[in-house]
């Protein structure tokens, strides 16, 4: 083995640009094509957001414009303005910006200020202009490099900051925007500032209040238990309230963002629930009896919050602010007391309170022999050997950048789950082989995903029997075949979800492989295409003198062209639950037995396309 040649010259010192671009992942977390809402791209556009809301929280500005086309993004607040004389500065030179002074910024988001030098960096065209007292500065950026340093001038435009941005290419390979994800975004926002109004390309997000308005938006109000219990206090917002569904659903925010990891406010929110339930009925309750079902959210404000990574999805504080109270006890005594006080105040609701919880631990007890004997039976299923070819890299929440690629790929048949297996990266890629049609389980207790030997095995591999916190993969593909079965089949396992596991689809880690459908190539070049009209482009593009080839099945796609398609150019479809969607009543529509309707609205809605005429090959 050659030795590695080591001296002066191979130390590098890098520019802060230079930096980002080089190390993207320890600004944005993973880079993505804008499938996932944890994307890199999502992530640029909140950066830009953040600064708008900060200025709204410090009490500047009532409305926020955002324009988007399909690869640029325009943010522009009506606050302060950043100083003119600084606006260079605070875009492109690292480790500047005015939220180190609490007093301008007491309890913000962003403290490092590294935000908006890691949006400039990563695009190919970066624009910002601020506006102050009858004044404006502006300048614009290629990759982080100064291109036009424009002279301060004289406008009547109204006071604020703009910024304008289109990611690059180079980072960000065959990325796109997902209108559903930046929708849910801009909701987010909208919940966490009543009062603000953002606007969308035209589209208004508005919201009267907070986090009721959140859980009420995101649930049926048919499926909840009891009305949404809504409080408010200071640096501290929680909503909360009990459902049918299965498992835990929080969303819980710090200084206005969302920790879709959760973190010590989260914990320390769960705990406070329990605690104050078990004192108010003065009795002992199991606390998952008690969580079973819930649907809560919690809003905190922080001075200086600490967060476990760049990407800030796990919040990491002990502190509310320096010199005062623990985050775990701030929550517990405002939860304890105001939570206490309310449900003394409406003994209705804390009598159906009560029922759920009992329900829930009659429930539990009925379930734990049955579990007990499936966890027996997955031991001997030799899970890891039979079922499952798994990868050396888990998700499980941890820091480790290389975790947010951590996927696993549910297949049916041998040999699409070879193909896979051939051609996956057994560093982060997983792949689980069902055997045939799963059952459909739309209607069924939970019972069922302990007594099916499959269901019972998903289950295992994914370790979400007791909710998400031990999630092994972030990513959970369904691969199937692009035919009548393979649809069939694809509906099935997302009917295991929907009904069992909700919170991996609201959370975002759900979905479907799009694998090509034809393969059109000559003797110098091949084209892989999704679709008919895909297809019939590259034919015209490439002339008559071609052969193609119609993929039936994954099967039949060979390791080494399937490798492509699972790797860095991988076309994911994320199963996105859009506004107020009924889980229950989305799976009655499409899996219940109203068959005759569903006919009725195939014949109404099919569109037939036009044969192409035949081939030459």
């Amino acid at each position: 083995m050659a030795e590695t040649v080591y001296t002066e010259e191979t130390i590098r010192s890098l520019d802060w640009r230079e930096h980002i671009r080089l190390r993207p992942g320890m600004y944005i977390g993973k880079k993505g094509d804008g499938s996932s809402p944890d994307d890199g791209i999502y992530l640029l556009l909140k950066e830009a957001v953040d600064n708008a809301i900060d200025e709204h929280v410090m009490g500047y500005g009532r409305t926020i414009d955002i324009k988007m086309t399909e690869h640029k993004v325009q943010v522009r607040d009506y606050g302060r303005g950043i100083p003119l004389g600084k606006v260079i500065d605070c875009v492109a030179r690292m480790n500047t910006g005015g939220k180190y002074d609490t007093r301008a910024f007491k309890k913000s988001v962003g403290l490092n200020g590294i935000g908006t030098k890691a949006v400039n960096a990563l695009s190919s065209y970066f624009k910002v202009q601020s506006v102050r007292d009858g004044e404006t500065k502006m300048a614009e950026f290629e990759k982080g490099e100064l291109l036009n340093d424009f002279s301060v001038q004289t406008c009547t435009q109204r006071n604020g900051t703009g910024i304008v941005f289109v990611p690059d290419e180079e980072i960000f390979k065959n990325y796109r925007f997902v209108p559903e994800h930046i929708e849910n975004q801009i909701w987010n926002y909208a919940y966490l500032n009543p009062g603000l109004t953002i606007s969308l390309n035209g589209q208004k997000f508005f919201s009267k209040e907070g986090l009721k308005d959140l859980l009420l938006n995101k649930t049926d109000s048919e499926t909840l238990r009891y009305p949404v219990i809504h409080i408010r206090g200071e640096d501290i917002e929680i909503a909360l309230t009990h459902g049918n569904q299965y498992g835990e659903e929080y969303y819980c925010f710090v200084n206005g963002q969302f920790t879709t990891q959760g973190g010590t406010h989260l914990a320390a929110f769960r705990e406070a629930i329990v605690k104050t339930v078990r004192e108010y009925y003065r009795k002992d309750f199991d606390a998952s009896d008690v969580r079973a079902s819930i649907i809560g959210a919690i809003s905190v404000r922080i001075q200086e919050p600490v967060f476990e990574s760049q990407t800030k999805t796990r919040l990491g504080s002990l502190s509310m602010w320096p010199d005062g109270p623990t985050v775990r006890a701030f929550i517990n005594d405002f939860v304890k007391k105001e939570l206490d006080d309310y449900l003394h105040k409406h003994p209705e609701i804390a009598d159906i309170l009560l029922k759920r919880i009992v329900q829930s631990e009659r429930e539990r007890k009925d379930m734990a022999g049955i579990k007990k004997l499936a966890n027996q039976r997955a031991k001997k299923a030799n899970l890891h050997n039979k079922k499952l070819r798994d990868c050396r890299v888990h998700y499980c929440n941890e820091k480790d950048e290389k975790r947010f690629d951590s996927t696993l790929f549910i297949t049916e048949g041998d040999s699409a789950s070879g193909s896979i297996t051939k051609s996956r990266n057994v560093e982060t890629q997983a792949v689980f082989s069902l055997r045939g049609k799963p059952l459909n389980t739309f209607g069924l207790t939970k019972k069922i995903v302990y007594e099916n030997e499959e269901f019972n095995l998903i289950q295992h591999a994914l370790n979400i029997e007791e909710g998400l916190d031990g999630l092994r993969y972030n990513n959970i593909v369904i691969a199937t075949d692009a035919d009548v079965d393979g649809m069939h089949i694809r509906l099935l396992i997302m009917t295991f979800f929907l009904q069992f596991f909700p919170d991996l689809v609201k959370n975002g880690h759900i979905y479907i492989l799009k694998t090509p459908l034809f393969r059109v190539r000559n003797k110098k070049q091949t084209i892989y295409c999704y679709s008919e009209k895909e297809k019939q482009k590259a034919i015209a593009l490439l002339g008559q003198r071609n052969e193609i080839t119609r993929f039936k099945g994954l099967g039949e796609i060979s390791p080494d062209e399937f490798g492509a398609f699972i790797g860095d150019d991988i076309k994911l479809e994320p199963v996105v639950i859009v506004g107020r969607a009924s889980i229950p009543k989305i799976l009655e529509y499409y899996m219940g037995r109203n068959t005759p309707h569903r006919q009725e609205f195939i014949i109404r809605n099919l569109r037939v396309e036009k044969e192409p005429a035949e081939e030459s090959v």
